[in-house]
């Protein structure tokens, strides 16, 4: 038996030239491996099994059929009665079994129609041409250096974090000062930057809207490091696209043999539909042998005929599926014009008017490109989908040059996760994720269409914002009359601070969870104006030490506080007026003595106390009069228990286990 694994070389393509293959390459991709698996399984019944059985056919001679009639009349027999033949005999040999098989061969080459004998190869060897047609192009000497080169550029490009408008910088395009020039000056004949083939895909992104909100500054002017590494990709696409403009090469090998399949599909439909009704079970065969067997005709059964005529039914279909799809793939070339690749659009959008058109081999990669983003990012947006935290369906998108437009077509997306990506601008369609309710901005400056806004401010109930630049907070989060949980994570100075004081957070009517991980020195009154229904507040302040914090004694909704790493060394008093509170966590402090907690006697709802990472030298005895607390944590405290609360100590800490 012929293993399929032989065969696996001839439809296996480096991983890298699948970006080039639209499609309707990869589906006749697998349509040739299924006819090929049809060729290999005839091949290996014609090897394995008996191709044919013969028997002899007995005859009457015309002296024979005198003699019977004579002997019916005898007799008084009715002139139909059946006929008694005359056994014929041979040369006695003892060599029946290979008379038979000798026979059997004979047979097979003299009677069996050629189509019969010979479909298995015929299916194998079709395949293999439609294979080795489908990927020549990536394998001819005068291209597949260029497709070589062509890629692996890509591949830097699209893992290159430098947005468009830096690399024109770096490449001397600056796009601000092309705008102050006059409409009649002539446009530069620069070559295209390396941010071209990024473009192009990027285009089908739509990430850049008809009407915007808010206004970002630019990208910054790269580092000397990162700008070297910028510029020598920008001269290496320009060299290679003055060298692939000279001709068109790729798209000739490509018309050629997507022609050449399409002629191959109506041969092998002509012919094998006019000769399928030629695999017959039963054959009639004729062999001089007479001499040794005693028989000249022979019956013989082709074992496999039922079997090949469904095989040869089912590879019709298959090969009129593959004529159809090189059909359209010819109206495709011939319909659109593949050897121009306008960025028209591109430059509209960005505001930078130098990047130039493209033509012949550099546009039709491009082209093929565009079919290889249409062809499965949908699937493979889907398969990133996991569940969050909090139980959410969640698409996380990391150091992407735009956010694609398939985004926007996962209505069944719950939370969107987005870092590291700047100049990106969130589209009107956002209006189409009905289920979005949470948000994530990882070190990203974006922009938002004024009917995107509109979106999340009725939808949007989680924000989660970690920044670098106190820029990067959004203005419209302020809006989010829904939002029910913000996180905002990130250095604020002073300054920041006192901004945040005028961007007042009173518009958030809905807000129940707040959590600030930054640098402040006290509570900003914009939390104030919240608290009449803020019910979890936490602050991480990073070893800054927090002060003033009398501003706690307003949120009396408060059921969940947190004051972790802000440098506390006692517990505030202003606690003490919480009367709701239910959890207090005081984490990574230095607090070393916790006397007043007696006065948490007041708080009648305060099952959980957490002193745990402090300093506490001494546990006191009235701790004990907290009835209402379950939970008490001191793990990697320094508390000590005195000889007279050493029982005290010991229920403290059953009561953390």
């Amino acid at each position: 038996m012929i293993p399929v694994m032989e065969f696996r070389q001839f439809s296996e393509q480096q991983p890298a030239f699948r970006v080039l293959k639209p499609w309707w390459d990869v589906f006749t991709d697998y349509l040739s491996v299924i006819m090929l698996m049809i060729g290999v399984f005839g091949c290996t019944l014609q090897v394995m099994q008996d191709k044919i059985i013969c028997l002899p056919q007995r005859t009457s001679s015309p002296s024979q059929n005198s003699t019977e009639v004579e002997l019916k009349s005898l007799l008084h027999l009715q002139p139909n009665a059946s006929s008694v033949l005359r056994e014929k005999s041979g040369l006695k040999n003892n060599l029946d079994l290979q008379q038979y098989s000798f026979i059997n061969q004979m047979c097979y080459e003299k009677a069996l129609h050629w189509y019969a004998k010979y479909f298995p190869y015929l299916v194998l060897i079709h395949t293999l041409v439609f294979m080795v047609c489908s990927n020549f192009w990536f394998k001819f000497p005068g291209s597949s250096s260029k497709i070589e080169h062509f890629i692996s550029m890509l591949g830097k490009c699209f893992d290159s974090p430098w947005t468009t408008r830096a690399l024109s910088e770096v490449s001397g395009e600056n796009p601000e000062e092309k705008e102050h020039k006059k409409s009649g000056t002539s446009r530069s004949s620069s070559v295209v930057s390396p941010g071209e083939p990024i473009l192009e895909r990027t285009q089908s992104l739509r990430s850049i809207p008809e009407k915007i909100v808010v206004d970002q500054p630019s990208a910054s002017v790269l580092d000397k490091k990162e700008g070297e590494q910028a510029k020598a990709l920008f001269e290496k696409v320009k060299k290679f696209r003055l060298h692939v403009e000279e001709g068109d090469l790729l798209y000739l090998m490509y018309v050629r043999q997507t022609v050449f399949k399409v002629v191959k599909f109506l041969v092998i439909i002509a012919y094998n539909s006019s000769l399928v009704n030629k695999v017959r079970n039963r054959v009639r065969c004729e062999v001089e042998i007479q001499d040794m067997t005693g028989y000249k005709n022979f019956e013989c059964n082709h074992t496999m005929a039922h079997l090949f005529s469904k095989l040869s039914y089912c590879y019709l279909c298959l090969v009129a599926v593959y004529g159809l799809t090189s059909l359209y793939t010819s109206y495709w070339l011939f319909y659109r014009s593949l050897k121009e690749y306008s960025f028209e659009y591109v430059r509209q959008e960005t505001g930078i008017n130098d990047i130039p058109d493209v033509k012949n081999d550099f546009a039709f990669m491009l082209h093929m490109i565009d079919q290889y983003d249409h062809c499965t990012p949908n699937e493979k947006l889907r398969q990133k989908l996991q569940m969050n935290a909090n139980n959410r369906l969640e698409l996380q998108l990391f150091m992407l040059p735009g956010l694609p437009d398939t985004v926007f077509e996962l209505t069944e997306l719950q939370s969107l996760r987005l870092e590291i990506i700047n100049n990106i601008t969130i589209p009107a369609s956002v209006s189409q994720l009905e289920d979005l309710q949470e948000l994530s901005l990882y070190q990203c400056s974006l922009k938002l269409h004024t009917t995107a806004t509109t979106f999340l401010k009725g939808n949007l109930k989680v924000l989660r914002v970690k920044f670098d630049d106190n820029r990067e907070l959004p203005n419209w989060m302020y809006g989010l009359r829904n939002l029910e949980e913000l996180y905002l994570t990130g250095s604020l100075s002073s300054d920041a601070s006192r901004n945040m004081v005028l961007e007042s957070l009173r518009e958030l009517k809905s807000l129940k969870t707040l959590s600030l991980r930054s640098n402040l020195t006290k509570i900003p009154q914009s939390i104030v104006d919240v608290s009449s229904h803020l019910q979890r507040l936490y602050l991480h302040n990073d070893g800054t030490k927090l002060v003033m914090l009398n501003n706690l004694k307003k949120m009396t909704n408060l059921i969940d506080l947190e004051l972790v790493h802000c440098d506390l060394e006692r517990i505030p008093h202003a606690i003490f007026s919480l009367t709701n509170l239910q959890e207090l966590d005081l984490k990574e402090n230095n607090l070393r003595s916790i006397e007043e907690i007696v006065s948490f006697q007041h708080l009648r709802k305060l099952t959980c106390l957490k002193l745990w990472y402090n300093s506490i030298m001494y546990v006191p005895e009235h701790i004990k009069k907290l009835g209402s607390l379950e939970r008490l944590y001191f793990s990697q405290t320094q508390a000590l228990c005195s000889t007279h609360s050493l029982v005290l100590c010991n229920y403290t800490k059953r009561l953390q286990q």
